[in-house]
């Protein structure tokens, strides 16, 4: 396969293999392609939201401090290969069709044996394993597609050090209805002896990770976001004081503070692994993060922010930084979202602080809900909604209704923010 016809294998089985979770069919995929993943060691992170800023300040350090990371991240904005990188790189074209057209015919051979056919997130795991063996990755930070325990990335065995972002409520159909059974699900990546950091956590969630650490003689650090001071702060980013050393972040988001607190606790377990960086590499780092999407300005007047708020959790963070950020002012809101999140929950939680609401429907997505649909939902909470045909459309209508002093915040699923980042670059 060339390039264009891997995406389009791997789009084909995304609308035709339906998600699942466990490790039976991941397990016999990687044996087939000789457990490329077993030569690799890995900082592993799951939790409900901050697992790709936290994954962002750990790669921006330890890749400014010299080694050779590799970063596994889902969904991206910007680029699909962007969720395989290796200190900076992004997997190439070619790489990715050659080892998509490896792993089609290990899989062929597979499914001619009487296996289930992978998905195509157990895909595009292998494909990373095998790109990140390729690349001799010093360290691997991978992130988790959905829970934890029976993730298609919970394949791995040489698991350094485990961190457990925020936990809430989210997929429950898949991780069950309690915070508890939540938490277990994701801490279920926690291995026997590795390490473990995680933000301080309900108390239900708290002491599932704290029983799964220690049923793993796994040592747990708890990152405490309540003994950082933010000093200064904007839509722009914020500067924080944490155990006597200032950070300057370049991220905004009132949470952002505390995945800043995870990344640091995280970063001083893997000093004690071997991994260390001095710190001022840490404060460089951090100051040089790049992680779009995430409460980002993408225009100053009218000031244009897009943010990720697409299940519940995600909702009340967007919801404590407008509170923040942009008491008093008035707001125009472009909302689009997949029909399998608890959407109501973040329209209950949002939409009081919009003007008027324009609703989408993410672009070449099975699981996205139409703009009519959302449009009639959130009319039960703001009547002032209209639905959008396309994402262009949506735009041009906010930025005509807004003045120079006026906010548009683009939020919802990740997955349509970078189309609509270079629509507003290109008006």
């Amino acid at each position: 396969m060339n390039y264009q016809e891997s995406r389009e294998y791997i789009d084909k089985i995304t609308r035709e293999i339906p998600s699942v979770l466990g490790l039976d069919h991941m397990r016999e995929l990687m044996k087939r392609l000789g457990n490329p993943q077993d030569d690799l060691k890995y900082v592993h992170i799951a939790g409900t939201n901050g697992k790709g800023s936290v994954i962002a300040f750990l790669y921006s350090v330890l890749s400014g401090a010299g080694y050779h990371i590799g970063r596994y991240v889902s969904p991206t904005l910007y680029s699909y290969r962007g969720r395989m990188e290796v200190s900076g790189s992004r997997i190439s074209r070619e790489d990715f069709a050659a080892y998509i057209t490896q792993v089609s015919d290990v899989i062929a051979a597979m499914t001619k044996d009487g296996y289930p056919h992978p998905t195509a997130f157990e895909i595009e795991t292998a494909v990373a394993f095998l790109f990140f063996k390729k690349e001799n990755c010093d360290l691997v930070l991978l992130e988790v597609g959905m829970g934890g325990n029976l993730d298609a990335t919970n394949i791995i065995k040489n698991t350094l050090l485990a961190v457990l972002v925020s936990i809430s409520m989210d997929h429950m159909s898949f991780l069950g209805n309690t915070l508890a059974q939540i938490a277990e699900k994701k801490a279920g990546i926690i291995k026997d002896g590795c390490r473990v950091v995680t933000a301080r956590q309900k108390p239900e969630a708290m002491q599932v990770i704290e029983r799964i650490s220690r049923e793993h003689g796994a040592k747990c650090t708890i990152a405490d976001a309540s003994e950082a001071e933010v000093l200064k702060e904007s839509c722009l980013g914020q500067t924080i004081r944490y155990r006597g050393e200032e950070y300057e972040i370049p991220l905004a988001g009132v949470y952002q503070k505390e995945n800043a607190v995870v990344a640091l606790n995280a970063l001083k377990v893997l000093d004690e692994l071997g991994f260390s960086t001095a710190a001022e590499q840490k404060k460089e780092g951090l100051r040089t993060v790049n992680w779009n999407g995430r409460f980002t300005v993408i225009c100053k007047k009218p000031l244009f922010v897009v943010d990720g708020a697409h299940n519940p959790a995600a909702a009340d963070m967007m919801a404590a930084s407008i509170e923040h950020y942009f008491k008093g002012k008035r707001i125009i809101y472009i909302m689009g979202v997949f029909a399998d999140k608890d959407y109501r929950s973040v329209i209950q939680k949002t939409v009081h602080f919009a003007d008027r609401i324009l609703t989408i429907q993410t672009p070449d997505n099975i699981r996205a809900l139409p703009a009519g649909e959302l449009a009639k939902t959130v009319s039960e909470y703001n009547p002032n909604v209209q639905a959008m045909d396309t994402i262009k459309d949506a735009v041009e209508e906010a930025f005509s209704l807004a003045g120079e002093q006026d906010v548009i915040i683009a939020f919802g699923s990740l997955s349509f923010i970078g189309e609509m980042t270079d629509i507003v670059e290109n008006l």
